[in-house]
């Protein structure tokens, strides 16, 4: 039986202790921080606080001694809360939430997806400040929970943060300071565009995850690069339509997903190597990673659940659909992932073959 948790609004909490928010947690906690790691996985917790968050990956075998409870177990008022679960899971876990948050709180969706304006729209509805108690982020490094209280570092990466109205607050400022105790963050005064270019490049990551193979034999290969190159010029295409200024961050560079002649195609094609080696450059430890592909193949490979597809890119389709972007085919894509999750259809390469055909179908490859 896990006790209640009175929690001083000084302190973090971190909604999902999976490999984003414990990795997070955990670091924050070393650094003397003072952090709760939630989930609703009551043995994952226990695992927890018997033993400490196991970590090992690209920095090596550790231990990091952090706190962790169950929501239930949670009491209010709660100050910042890290929201890193599943993007398809956020609604419901910010609403287990709200009777504990009042108006100094603030929410920071620590994950994949356009979740931010729900969030705020369930902040307003329980009499709180909406957007003004949201601040947005981008987790650019990976990981994968393995079992109850071990989880894998996958590859480094950065963290982007920034008030939704492009402010720099104290309390941004503030909060940058405590996940600096894992990563570099960096400060946006334009997180929105920033949440929107991860979506936008996300698209050849969901793409990836159409074939049970590594990294580098599915965006490693010049031929389904190019399928997937045309994808993400898509979504930029959609982004664009809906007046985002789309912001370029470490694996990604949206000038160079505009091609126009077959030299601009291989200077993409030479950008998205150069992504694939540095998701890739950390992992030479001797350390054999269980996680070989995305977040999305491990969901549907590794943990046979359904993936956050429909929450993260699934909402760029909407978004392209309600201005009448061209979405067809990150809208055949997404498609293709859900019947891949029901079973109706199977990992392989014969997807690559079925939208490389769409996509010269309807005019879109690359030049």
């Amino acid at each position: 039986m896990i006790e209640s948790v009175a929690f001083p609004s000084s302190r973090l909490v971190v909604l999902g202790a999976g490999a984003i928010g414990g990795l997070a947690g955990a670091f924050m906690a070393q650094a003397g921080h003072d952090v709760l790691l939630v989930d609703r996985w009551a043995e994952h917790v226990e695992a927890i606080n018997r033993n400490g968050l196991v970590i090992d990956g690209v920095r090596g075998p550790m231990t990091i001694p952090v706190r962790a409870s169950t929501p239930e177990a949670l009491e209010g008022p709660l100050g910042g809360v890290l929201v890193a679960t599943k993007s398809q899971h956020t609604i419901e876990a910010v609403r287990q939430i709200l009777p504990l948050l009042d108006q100094d709180s603030f929410i920071v969706p620590f994950q994949n997806g356009f979740n931010e304006p729900d969030i705020a729209e369930l902040l307003e509805g329980h009499g709180l400040g909406g957007m003004t108690q949201v601040i947005g982020s981008i987790p650019n490094y990976g990981g994968a929970l393995l079992d109850p209280g071990r989880i894998e570092f996958v590859h480094e990466g950065a963290i982007q943060l920034g008030e939704m109205d492009g402010s720099m607050s104290e309390r941004v400022r503030s909060l940058a300071g405590q996940l600096s105790a894992l990563t570099e963050v960096q400060l946006s005064t334009n997180i929105w565009g920033q949440i929107w270019a991860k979506e936008v490049y996300s698209a050849q990551v969901v793409f990836s995850a159409l074939v049970d193979a590594p990294i580098h034999e599915t965006l490693g290969v010049e031929r389904y690069a190019r399928i997937a190159g045309a994808i993400v010029r898509e979504a930029l295409e959609i982004a664009e339509a809906n007046r985002i200024v789309v912001e370029p961050f470490n694996f990604f560079d949206p000038a160079n997903y505009r091609p126009q002649i077959p030299e601009d195609t291989h200077r993409l094609l030479d950008n998205i190597k150069h992504a694939i080696w540095l998701l890739k450059k950390d992992q030479n430890t001797g350390y054999v990673f269980k996680k070989k592909g995305s977040g999305i193949w491990w969901d549907i490979v590794y943990r046979n659940r359904p993936s956050e597809v429909r929450a993260s890119n699934g909402k760029l389709v909407e978004y392209g659909r309600r201005v009448g972007a061209d979405t067809r085919l990150n809208d055949r894509m997404c498609s293709m992932i859900y019947e891949i999750e029901s079973g109706s259809r199977s990992l392989g390469l014969q997807n690559y073959d079925e939208l490389e055909a769409y996509a010269a179908e309807i005019g879109r490859a690359l030049p």
